[in-house]
């Protein structure tokens, strides 16, 4: 048996080796596909958006009517929803201790004539006894100062039957103007302080729709808005107004300010307490719009996906947010006209993945 010598055995070792390597190699990895994913390319417009709130219908001016004296009141006149004209009566008081003040300040008038009569009598006495040599100067002096005195006594006299006929007046609580009654303050029998609320009166002089408007609406209002007003359960019901008045702090519970409408013409549908809504068409700066689906986040800061056109990746860009709804958002900064963004897929994108564009649209 013959054996194979050490020179022999290298080449076959050697085939061996490379027969083995050529085996183990792997063919490299196919690269994936690229994501598809809809896009939208941005472009710069400013927006609109049509607000609607709803509020109440109140009166441009409501004021409580109130006794400028105290007493037992005696009647009130007139109830909740009824219609008062200028100058009416809506409650009395008993009258009984105002007659007797005026009965005593009037006496006492009286009594201050009489006696401003007397006075005026003594000093013309007093002057002619003096021309003629027969007076002296003192009596003359001390008649004409109390002639004076007299006269003071008669104005003060008269004074006094002015306010008590004032009381007396007072007595008797008239509307100042025409207007509704929307609510009474005290009843008949009961004792009223002077300027106790008896019945709070809305004026006919105009209508205002109410409105908390949160401050995001506030901002965005431009000066002198046209505000249509049309009544809730009845639509064809409207009027337009204007902004007349803005409170200047917000309610602290819901952090909306209150707004006044001042209408135009109002028809008679439109009533006090009536339910309404408000449409204005408000104007937005010149933003960017995409759709809200399109949002993400990196870190705490909102960001969207940007496609590279040319390479066809995506880069994950920080944006601020200028407002948004559940259907868009406004873009203030982080993009530009004509920048294709990611609508759709958004959650499991990649820094520098390819992706295949389905759409394209403005």
């Amino acid at each position: 048996m013959s054996s194979v010598s050490g020179d022999a055995k290298r080449p076959c070792l050697l085939l061996a080796f490379a027969a083995l390597a050529a085996c183990g190699e792997a063919p490299p990895p196919a690269a994936p596909d690229p994501r598809p994913v809809r896009v939208v390319t941005v472009e710069s417009r400013g927006d609109s958006t049509t607000v609607s709130l709803t509020g109440t219908i109140q009166a441009q001016t409501e004021v409580n009517l109130g006794f400028r004296i105290d007493g037992r009141m005696i009647e009130r006149l007139v109830n909740v929803g009824d219609r008062v004209t200028a100058g009416q009566v809506v409650a009395r008081l008993d009258r009984t201790n105002e007659e007797n003040g005026l009965r005593a300040a009037r006496a006492a008038l009286v009594a201050a004539q009489a006696q401003l009569v007397e006075t005026e009598a003594n000093y013309d006495r007093a002057r002619e006894l003096l021309r003629s040599g027969f007076g002296t100067r003192q009596r003359y002096d001390q008649a004409a100062q109390q002639r004076q005195t007299a006269r003071s006594a008669v104005d003060s006299a008269q004074a006094q039957v002015n306010i008590a006929e004032n009381r007396l007046s007072y007595s008797e609580l008239l509307a100042d103007a025409p207007g509704t009654v929307t609510a009474r303050g005290a009843e008949a029998g009961e004792v009223v302080a002077p300027g106790r609320m008896i019945v709070r009166l809305a004026r006919q002089d105009g209508l205002d729709a109410v409105f908390d408007v949160p401050p995001a609406v506030m901002d965005r209002a431009p000066p002198g808005v046209i505000v249509a007003v049309a009544l809730t359960l009845d639509p064809v019901t409207r009027a337009t107004g204007r902004v007349r008045e803005v409170s200047p702090s917000a309610d602290p519970v819901t952090g909306t300010f209150r707004v006044r409408i001042g209408l135009e013409d109002p028809p008679a549908g439109l009533r006090l307490g009536s339910t309404v809504t408000g449409r204005m068409e408000l104007q937005g700066g010149a933003g960017y719009a995409i759709p809200a689906s399109a949002l993400t986040r990196q870190g705490s800061a909102a960001a969207v996906w940007v496609v590279d056109t040319a390479s066809r990746t995506v880069a994950l860009r920080p944006v601020e947010i200028l407002r948004h709804d559940p259907a868009r958002a406004i873009i203030g900064s982080g993009l530009a006209a004509g920048d294709v963004v990611v609508t759709a897929g958004v959650q499991v994108l990649r820094p520098g993945q390819q992706v295949r564009l389905l759409d394209a649209q403005p």
